[in-house]
């Protein structure tokens, strides 16, 4: 367990260390502090097979070799990192599988149509995803942290009108960045219902994704809903219907997501180098604590 934590903790100083200036009297709490975080998570992780209830909505059949830390002890230790998390945020899945962890949330929009699936064209999705990151700049220049750019798709929005499943990725790099240099991928996977969606993101590496993409089909496999929240269950008479349909969940709300992330620190300076460390740190612990050892 100690050396768990010295390898998360190790990480998180490389990030903190390379913060940018205009961040770094934000900088959040002092590595004690970071340690007792990430001490408190990895205490609290439940440790699969088992059934983790996701609120009223929902229930993740959490597989063997996976770990779930809870809302309150992954919230505590996301803010130590200087991460916020928003509402309908549930934990963090880790295994030893990842190289990062993986986020858990719901989205109580409401009923989110999924007509347009159909007619979506994937060069207009991604130029919206483009459109978007590039609009929410502004805002990172503000903070005083680097520009992002959508390099491209990684995986091709596919939406499974039975399951009601939709999965897509995209990378992404500084734009001061070299051609091919610390793209990183967002690893996007989610599942509607009668009254909105849950989500499960993955933030990872270009060279790992293909390694990592597994994983998440795996865990957006191992989710369901309850009986009376699943989208065959919506009522058109009683029930909210969302503001935005599918092609928003790739588009418009995506790239709000994107720039988000990015403030937050995934997409900071060197998104890899340094944004990862704190995800490859949360993974090698992960490794250990399940008892894998890497090949040498």
């Amino acid at each position: 367990m100690h050396t768990l934590l010295r390898t998360s903790l190790l990480a998180l100083t490389l990030v903190f260390g390379s913060l940018p200036a205009a961040l770094a009297d934000d900088a959040p709490a002092p590595r004690a502090h970071m340690e007792a975080a990430a001490e408190a998570a990895f205490a609290a992780m439940q440790k699969g097979p088992r059934d983790i209830p996701l609120g009223d909505q929902g229930h993740l059949r959490l597989p063997d070799g996976y770990g779930f830390i809870p809302r309150a002890e992954a919230q505590a230790m996301m803010e130590a990192q200087g991460n916020q998390v928003g509402q309908g945020f549930h934990g963090i899945v880790v295994g030893d599988k990842l190289d990062g962890f993986v986020s858990v949330r719901f989205d109580p929009s409401g009923y989110v149509k999924d007509e347009d699936a159909k007619d979506w064209n994937a060069d207009e999705l991604l130029q919206n995803l483009k459109d978007g990151t590039e609009a929410s700049n502004e805002r990172r220049r503000q903070l005083g942290v680097p520009e992002v750019m959508v390099v491209g798709w990684v995986e091709t929005p596919r939406y499974d009108a039975a399951t009601h499943r939709l999965v897509w990725s995209a990378a992404a790099r500084n734009k001061s960045s070299q051609d091919g240099e610390d793209d990183g991928v967002n690893y996007n996977t989610y599942m509607l219902g009668r009254e909105g969606y849950f989500s499960m993101n993955l933030v990872t590496s270009l060279a790992s994704i293909d390694k990592e993409k597994p994983v998440a089909r795996e865990l957006l496999a191992a989710l369901d809903f309850n009986e009376g929240k699943r989208y065959g269950d919506f009522n058109q008479s009683t029930d909210k219907v969302a503001e935005y349909g599918l092609a928003a969940l790739v588009g418009g709300i995506a790239a709000k997501k994107l720039g988000l992330l990015a403030t937050l620190g995934v997409f900071l300076a060197k998104f890899w180098k340094i944004g990862a460390l704190a995800l490859v740190g949360l993974g090698a612990g992960a490794r250990k604590l399940f008892g894998r050892k890497d090949s040498v």
